[in-house]
């Protein structure tokens, strides 16, 4: 909001001005916070989640991705979004099977993030429908309970976490920066390789797999560097987006305002009903079934805000390790989305 607020007023430069400190930012920083924030996924830790938790996520997956291909069929999707639809395809499957990593790392590799108008659009409409969404699902619990009453899954009784804040050390820091910069390089260097075999790996696709790779080793991952640096590195990137939200742009989006925020909710009302649908028939703990939900339209953050609203303390970790599954593996399949469509 800073970001377009102080575009929008001449006080930093606006999009159109097209400096190439932003063209840096979109290819170097936007990247690196996608790497720093991987850095903390352990997934072995995946496991604890437990089958009923990851069956529920999985179908919640598989109903996004439903979701995106059948609300392509309900607006003028030519029209409305021209020959970006499939990166926007991509972006929104990203988006609602682990959160907003995974929708800026596609919109990062198909070069939607200087288009303002389409993007702040999606942006706008996300904001909007991951709110209601986690109305939703806190409604889901007592009502389906009634309706289809299920037996509880009970897990185990959740890890406490016991650390304390860590202390970030100059060594650290160099050791992650230097990381991500080598990280970066090397996944350039091999999407540019298959370029030149004809084939079109996306970098960023190299860039996660590397992340996942090294995120594996406990050093690595119990580096509190990776975190600072990777929350730093997304908030200069969304001030820069913001950078990119005009006025002139914004008003672009006015025309298709409605059927963007239409899409977007078909996908998010889709996947609920193939999620809810399965989960009658396989009498899962509706517990798990709003989580598992929420842990795809919103990410681990609102799925352990769920946890804790249901007071399901056997819930929270798994919450939490879903919410990680999504962020690492988002990116794959809004590729494969995007593929298809």
């Amino acid at each position: 909001m800073f970001g377009a607020i102080l575009a929008n007023t001449g006080l930093i430069p606006s999009a159109s001005t097209a400096i190439p400190l932003y063209g840096h930012i979109f290819h170097y920083v936007a990247p690196a916070s996608i790497f720093f924030l991987l850095l903390g996924v352990d997934l072995k830790n995946i496991r604890k989640a437990g089958v009923p938790m990851l069956l529920a996520f999985g179908l919640g997956a598989l109903g996004t991705a439903i979701g995106v291909i059948v609300a392509l069929q309900i607006i003028d999707y030519q029209l409305v979004f021209g020959k970006d639809y499939a990166a926007i395809s991509g972006m929104m499957t990203g988006t609602y099977i682990g959160g907003s990593a995974n929708f800026n790392a596609l919109a990062i590799e198909f070069d939607m993030l200087r288009k303002g108008a389409e993007y702040t659009g999606l942006v706008v409409a996300d904001n909007i429908v991951t709110t209601v969404w986690m109305l939703v699902t806190l409604v889901i619990l007592p009502v389906f309970q009634k309706i289809f009453p299920h037996p509880k899954n009970i897990q185990h009784t959740a890890e406490k976490n016991t650390d304390v804040a860590k202390p970030v050390s100059l060594m650290q820091l160099l050791i992650v920066l230097n990381l991500g910069m080598l990280t970066i390089l090397f996944s350039e260097g091999i999407a540019n390789w298959f370029a030149e075999q004809g084939l079109n790996l996306p970098s960023i696709l190299v860039l996660t797999t590397v992340a996942l790779i090294l995120a594996q080793f406990r050093s690595i991952r119990n580096m509190a560097a990776s975190r600072m640096l990777g929350l730093f590195s997304i908030y200069l990137f969304l001030a820069v987006v913001g950078a990119y939200c005009e006025i002139s742009a914004l008003v672009e989006v006015g025309n298709y305002a409605f059927q963007i925020l239409i899409f977007t909710v078909s996908i998010v009302a889709i996947h609920g009903i193939f999620l809810l649908g399965m989960s009658v028939l396989l009498k899962l703990d509706w517990a798990i079934v709003a989580i598992a939900s929420q842990a795809n339209i919103g990410g681990s953050s609102t799925a352990l805000a769920l946890a804790e609203s249901f007071k399901r303390d056997d819930l929270l970790l798994p919450a939490i390790l879903v919410g990680s599954l999504g962020t690492a593996l988002g990116t794959y399949i809004g590729f494969l989305v995007a593929a298809l469509v």
